[in-house]
């Protein structure tokens, strides 16, 4: 735990902001944003500081024509295991949850580990992988070890996060960002300095921090501080957990298995080298090329619905015209108003506290 003088943190993001203008920070991890309207971070923050959500969601990133095509699978026959997060994101006409009251052979799972245990009964499966780096070694280790059966077959989902930051900052261009707050279990992978083209490519501070709310506004007061005295950088808060290197050897478990390539991202596109697929010396593994599927098509958004503009940052829930009147977290018509890091059902939980500011005054200078 964090030893933090909370008032006098918040008094001294306060003072730095003074004639700064307007800035715009984003927190790119579900779990920030989590964090920040769970604790009511924003309600801290002076008038002229905002706190923006990023894409830091993996399920809510999927394309629909994944969804689609492992529903096929599950109907068919062949068992589809899956997070329990993915299971209620709707597809182009239904969600998992849907296809299985409908007959179709699906199963929560917590982890690969899981599938590779349940498909040792010799039944046709395929694990739905879904995910950021934190997840993707976990897969790449058993396949290089050779502990995943044969009658279990991948289904890649699986995205890289520097590339839809850099995609974001190079296309998005109607999103205006000062700062960033980069996330820290994908970083324990990757390591910080997968974060450095930030600062040195886009002269935007970066802060790769912790979950703690404390570790929040470390990152608010750090960011703030360098856009204060021009001191841009890279700057690791989290280093109690956050190696600069990440982790070395998950990392390269994950380049023996896969290969990086261009992939699409829910209601966005196509984001160069953000996704991946396995080597072709793993193919007997890949069930796009087992049962020739095509995660092309399918409706990614529903009508009215923004989900792609609240990942990237364009636009908050409320804006949406779909929140909390026909899209709630217990009818989802959108991904993001589904997993627990969705922007959206986070909103939904924990209420948008944006208006409900702690005056200045408060925290006297």
């Amino acid at each position: 735990m964090l030893k933090v003088d909370i008032n006098r943190l918040v008094r001294n993001i306060h003072k730095l902001a003074k004639g700064l203008g307007d800035v715009r920070i984003m927190g790119f991890c579900g779990t920030h944003e989590y964090v920040i309207s769970y604790y009511g971070i924003r309600s801290l923050m002076p008038e002229n500081v905002e706190l923006i959500a990023g894409p830091g969601c993996p399920v809510c990133v999927v394309p629909a024509a994944y969804i689609d095509e492992c529903i096929k699978l599950a109907l068919d026959g062949i068992r589809v295991f899956t997070y329990g997060d993915m299971y209620r994101v709707p597809g182009t006409e239904m969600s998992l949850s849907r296809a299985k009251a409908e007959g179709a052979d699906v199963k929560i799972v917590y982890s690969f580990l899981d599938a590779i245990r349940l498909a040792k009964d010799g039944k046709e499966s395929v694990f739905f992988g879904v995910g950021f780096e934190t997840t993707q070694p976990s897969v790449a280790s058993r396949l290089v070890h050779k502990d995943v059966p044969r009658n279990l077959k991948i289904i890649s989902a699986y995205r890289l996060t520097p590339p839809i930051m850099r995609y974001i900052l190079d296309e998005v261009r109607d999103i205006a960002i000062d700062g960033i707050i980069a996330p820290g279990h994908v970083s324990t992978i990757i390591g910080s300095n997968a974060w450095k083209f930030l600062a040195e490519d886009y002269g935007l501070p970066v802060v790769v921090a912790g979950f703690e709310p404390e570790d929040v506004l470390i990152a608010i007061f750090e960011i703030l501080r360098q856009i204060k005295f021009n001191d841009v950088k890279l700057f690791n808060e989290y280093s109690r957990v956050v190696r600069s290197e990440g982790n070395i050897k998950a990392w390269r478990y994950v380049g023996k298995v896969f290969d990086v390539v261009s992939a699409g991202w829910r209601g966005i596109g196509i984001v160069k080298e953000s996704g991946l697929e396995l080597k072709n010396s793993y193919a007997e593994y890949d069930a796009r090329l087992e049962y020739g599927l095509d995660f092309k098509g399918g409706r990614d958004v529903a009508p009215g619905c923004r989900c792609a503009d609240i990942i990237l940052g364009r636009a908050k829930p409320t804006e949406c015209p779909l929140f909390m009147r026909v899209c709630n977290p217990s009818s989802p018509k959108g991904p993001c108003m589904v997993s627990s890091e969705g922007t959206c059902a986070i909103w939904a939980r924990y209420g948008n506290l944006n208006k409900i500011r702690v005056k200045t005054k408060d925290f006297k200078t």
